[in-house]
């Protein structure tokens, strides 16, 4: 640990690779050596994390995180196939995953006695969760775009599992708190996962692919706070947190040795700063995601306003339920989930995003409407509301992102990050504006307030035509039948054609029936070909 302290001044600099790939902390630290070049080739302090990843236990670390089985390594003349068993594991470990978000939600008042602390105190266990979360939306989903997939997501989720053993057994609850806020930054390996079944799913199996991830994402949230409640009624709340430290692990070790290993979208690297204001410019560059983004936060306004007031209607008069009871309600909306890929598959599919989009809102307005003007006396409305509203959310949002993951290949994970701190503002202001609206007028006035966000993503969907080129207008038509299917070629092969265009300089001679670029890493010509250092893709050229 002495040399740790002494910083790369004491020793001459050398490539941290090994031989196992150019994983996230690899590239980080070849672009940080090519700073040093540049700089006269004297050492920098800042490139002193060099000298961990040469100490011999952080090699070992990385060398049995980077570790790849046969089976799942890259091969560029038979890449792997994106099968459903891998589509159905990235939805187990999003639902499992996500879930770490909303555990608390249901036992605040268990949590608030077991640490002897007030209630007050305790409500902000979710606030500073759902702050951790927006905090690795927006600092490190971004990165997705630079490291290879497999290796950051392995160690996110290695992470996570890791500190969460310190949340199933510490008493403090500052501790607690800090723990939460910690784990939930790195709870967001599904945004990650997300923009990867972008990539990967052939475009006319794209929305179904992507339907079954993103309903595992949206059952983690229900299955959340049905299994704390129940669990937590019969046991302990710490029974509900070390479940979730084991299906964490099993999670690890499930992606660890299923989930394949696919080159970086941009091997060159990128710039961290210039990479987060290339979020801002996408949003003054592309209608489509404008559009998107503004009728994902009004759906997720009404999502979670219908969700946080629920529980006080059911909780008084007519109702009176208990806390099993109105968790049960989270079943209503996991069988909607579940009716979500087959939706996909013959509508989403087969006709533009916006067509979806405008039958997804007009689910939602019609359950909302039923919901709020017999909720009150009908235990009816409420059912229906939770089916349409889920229903609603999961097509609008599957159709969004099929729409949006078209528009820039090598940035899916910003485009998704510019999305989802969209829908997480939504979610925000529902909570906020539905339980200020319920203490003032009660359920017909939160109520009330969905109909009007329903309505003004209904306004955002008609301002822009499916496939108008501006930011207003329906030129091009209002014909809703795609006409951009193509059944070959998934996504993450026109990435790699893309990025092996412009490593060679996009020089093709057009008398050549076959031809083979070669992608060599910049970083590694002085270390000479290395395994997952170099990508070869055989492209067919016409003339």
């Amino acid at each position: 640990m002495a040399d740790l302290k002494d910083g790369p001044a004491s020793a001459q600099p050398q490539s941290p690779r090994t031989s196992h790939g150019d994983g996230p902390v690899e590239e980080g630290l070849d672009a940080q050596q090519g700073s040093t070049r540049r700089n006269g080739g004297q050492p920098q302090p800042r490139i002193s994390i060099e000298r961990i990843c040469q100490n011999p236990f952080a090699r070992r670390c990385w060398e049995a995180v980077s570790w790849t089985p046969q089976r799942c390594r890259w091969d560029p003349e038979s890449p792997p196939t994106f099968s459903m068993a891998l589509n159905l594991l990235f939805a187990f470990a999003c639902t499992f995953t996500v879930a770490n978000l909303y555990y608390n939600h249901p036992i605040l008042n268990i949590l608030a006695k077991d640490f002897n602390v007030t209630y007050e105190q305790v409500s902000t266990v979710p606030t500073v969760m759902q702050a951790g979360y927006a905090a690795g939306l927006l600092f490190l989903c971004p990165l997705g775009d630079i490291f290879k997939r497999r290796p950051f997501v392995l160690i996110l989720v290695f992470f996570t599992a890791t500190l969460w053993l310190g949340l199933c057994l510490t008493k403090s609850f500052s501790v607690f708190v800090a723990l939460s806020f910690i784990t939930a930054v790195t709870t967001v390996t599904p945004q990650l996962m997300l923009p990867l079944v972008g990539d990967l799913a052939p475009l006319h199996r794209r929305a179904t692919a992507l339907s079954i991830v993103v309903s595992g994402l949206l059952l983690g949230m229900l299955i959340a706070r049905l299994l704390s409640g129940i669990l937590t009624q019969y046991t302990s709340w710490r029974t509900i947190y070390f479940f979730s430290f084991g299906v964490q692990y099993l999670i690890f070790l499930l992606l660890y040795f299923y989930m394949p290993d696919y080159p970086s979208t941009n091997p060159g690297g990128l710039n961290y700063f210039k990479m987060l204001w290339s979020i801002v410019q996408m949003i003054f560059k592309y209608p489509i995601l404008v559009q998107a983004c503004l009728i994902g936060m009004c759906v997720a306004s009404c999502f979670t306003s219908y969700w946080t007031t629920l529980t006080f209607l059911l909780a008084s008069p007519p109702y009176q339920y208990d806390s099993v009871t109105i968790g049960l309600f989270a079943l209503i909306g996991i069988g909607a989930m579940f009716f979500g890929p087959f939706y996909s598959r013959v509508i989403i599919d087969r006709f533009v995003p916006l067509f979806s989009v405008l039958l997804g809102l007009s689910y939602c307005m019609i359950g909302v409407i039923i919901g709020t003007f017999i909720g009150e006396f009908s235990v009816a409305g409420p059912i229906i509301q939770a089916a349409t509203i889920d229903l609603g959310l999961q097509t609008s949002q599957i159709a969004n992102r099929s729409a949006i993951y078209s528009i820039e290949p090598k940035a899916r994970n910003r485009v998704n990050t510019a999305f989802m701190v969209s829908v997480f503002i939504g979610q925000l202001m529902g909570t906020a504006v539905g339980n200020r609206l319920y203490a003032i007028g009660g359920w017909k006035a939160s109520g009330s307030a969905s109909i009007g966000f329903i309505g003004v993503g209904i306004l955002f969907s008609f301002m822009r035509g499916p496939w108008e080129k501006g930011w207003i207008g329906w030129s091009g038509g209002w014909n809703m039948r795609r006409r951009d299917l193509v059944k070959e070629q998934p996504a993450v092969e026109q990435v790699l054609e893309e990025i092996s265009a412009e490593a060679s300089g996009e020089t093709t001679e057009h008398d050549a029936k076959d031809s083979k670029v070669v992608i060599q890493n910049p970083s590694t010509e002085e270390k000479g070909s290395q395994s997952g250092d170099t990508i070869s893709i055989s492209t067919k050229i016409d003339e």
